[in-house]
């Protein structure tokens, strides 16, 4: 086993020099040095702040509580390097419950490119959005307002983005399983914002776990270029004319990266336009004009060729585009599933007030505010009550989806149960209906363990509180009887 370890090892060495000799003409004597020192420097973890549930200075008290030294990602105002750390940032109760993220720092460009106005709903497509870290990102900066749709086209990937989105607390998102380049000829002119983080080669320069450098052949850099460029001609005709697309691949191959923009302004000419990006980055990162064979359009220099060395990132690659004129496609009729076939309906409103009116009397906790002040509705399926975001049913409500909105709990034999998802989202703002640990109580309940003692049982729907620990960290919810209280965190958790 060990032997097979260095040999893979080495595959990934000589992989990485191939890389590097290629990349050697197409940069200067002095930046071709510096991206060999920066390869010699340690790749570091991420995280990226999640405002949903998390104040700005929280990193604060994390770095205290976890022994992190931290660094500011330049072009990410939520972002943070971890440069050291007691606690690794994969081994928190706070990522575990969605608070930040793990993201490789270049992986935070993308969505930071997009403008967004304060205040405003956008309709934003997230085209080929597994895992979801990006969409979580994409959640964040619209301040999950508006609605996004996280669609990826392998059903295999799928668990995986609802999980994050779950974690992450959207309300506004539905996940899709769809070919990305159906959207165009499904919905054209419709979405504010869509972001392609393109299928590629993840010939990054820095092979991680999640990104490892493996041979490419010539045929499959052209096949993947081809793809490319039809998700990339989906996205525009899907886009709203005035409104922006980012293309991002974690791959330094110019067949993937400037070629594909080539190709695209080509195709539209000036229906669509390449942003300048000087305003969001800290220094220069232009796009190439050639890849030693090719002339590209000059445009292509506004985009973003993050060599490693640059931002001490994995190498990255992404363009904003701005769709300035109508563009031309094929149509194509719209796969549909109405909500009924699938057993959701609206809840009705006599159910709705009475578990407003619950939930008020409980936790202090105004459901029928936050419904008429965020455009949504309840749904039930089954004994499961939903949170559903009205701009879904109104745009999308007829075509198949993966998850939509939130779970806000569900009727048993004992009542109303909130479910875990809403109480880790929203629980903060309750007044009541909360208890909290001691130290020694906490280390067994991020175990999974029930709690023993004596509670005195509190009127609460099924008598499910909100947990928290003495630093008034949110610790998920438990089933209070007199004696213990249950652990109800779901199993992946659980440390």
């Amino acid at each position: 086993m060990k032997k097979k370890r260095n040999e893979n090892r080495l595959n990934v060495n000589e992989l990485t020099q191939q890389a590097l000799e290629y990349h050697r003409a197409l940069l200067d004597e002095q930046e071709y040095t510096q991206l060999l020192k920066e390869l010699d420097q340690p790749l570091y973890s991420a995280i990226r702040i999640n405002p949903l549930k998390t104040k700005a200075d929280a990193v604060n008290t994390w770095a205290q509580t976890y022994g992190w030294t931290l660094q500011a990602v330049p072009f990410c105002p939520t972002g943070w390097w971890v440069k050291e750390s007691q606690t690794a940032p994969g081994q928190t109760i706070e990522h575990r419950l969605g608070s930040y993220y793990i993201q490789d720092a270049a992986s935070m460009l993308p969505v930071e490119l997009f403008d967004f106005e304060a205040g405003s709903s956008p309709l934003i497509l997230d085209m080929a959005a597994s895992p979801g870290g990006k969409t979580t990102h994409l959640i964040s900066r619209s301040a999950d307002q508006g609605l996004v749709i996280a669609n990826d086209s392998s059903l295999d990937r799928i668990t995986a983005l609802r999980l994050i989105l779950q974690t992450w607390g959207a309300v506004h998102t539905a996940v899709t399983n769809f070919p990305g380049e159906k959207f165009g000829g499904w919905f054209p002119e419709t979405f504010d914002r869509i972001l392609l983080d393109a299928p590629c080669s993840m010939q990054n320069l820095r092979s991680t776990e999640s990104h490892p450098m493996r041979p490419i052949s010539d045929k499959e850099r052209l096949t993947l270029s081809q793809r490319q460029t039809r998700l990339l001609t989906s996205a525009i005709q899907a886009l709203k004319t005035g409104g922006q697309v980012v293309y991002a691949t974690c791959t330094l191959a110019p067949e993937e990266d400037e070629a594909v923009l080539d190709n695209i302004l080509s195709i539209f000419g000036n229906a669509v336009e390449i942003k300048n990006l000087k305003s969001k980055l800290p220094s220069p990162a232009p796009g190439l004009l050639s890849d030693g064979s090719r002339q590209f359009n000059p445009a292509v220099q506004q985009a973003a060729r993050l060599y490693p060395h640059r931002f001490a990132t994995s190498g990255f690659f992404c363009a904003l585009i701005s769709k300035t004129a109508p563009v031309q496609g094929p149509e194509y009729e719209i796969p549909l599933r109405p909500l009924e076939k699938i057993g959701l309906k609206r809840l009705h409103p006599h159910d709705c007030e009475n578990l407003n009116t619950l939930l008020l009397t409980a936790y202090g906790y105004d459901l029928n505010r936050f419904i008429q002040a965020e455009n949504v509705n309840l749904w039930q399926r089954q004994e499961q009550v939903y949170i559903l975001p009205e701009r879904w049913i109104q745009h999308f409500g007829a075509i198949p989806f993966q998850a939509v909105g939130m779970l806000l709990g569900e009727y048993s034999n004992e009542g109303f149960v909130p479910a875990h998802e809403w109480i880790s989202r929203f629980g903060a703002q309750f007044k009541n209906g909360f208890i909290t640990l001691d130290a020694a109580q906490v280390t067994a309940w991020l175990r999974g363990e029930d709690i023993q003692g004596v509670f005195p049982i509190p009127d609460l729907p099924a008598r499910t509180a909100v947990v928290f620990d003495e630093n008034q960290r949110l610790l998920g919810r438990g089933k209070v009887f007199n004696g213990r209280i249950k652990n109800l965190l779901p199993r992946r958790i659980v440390f």
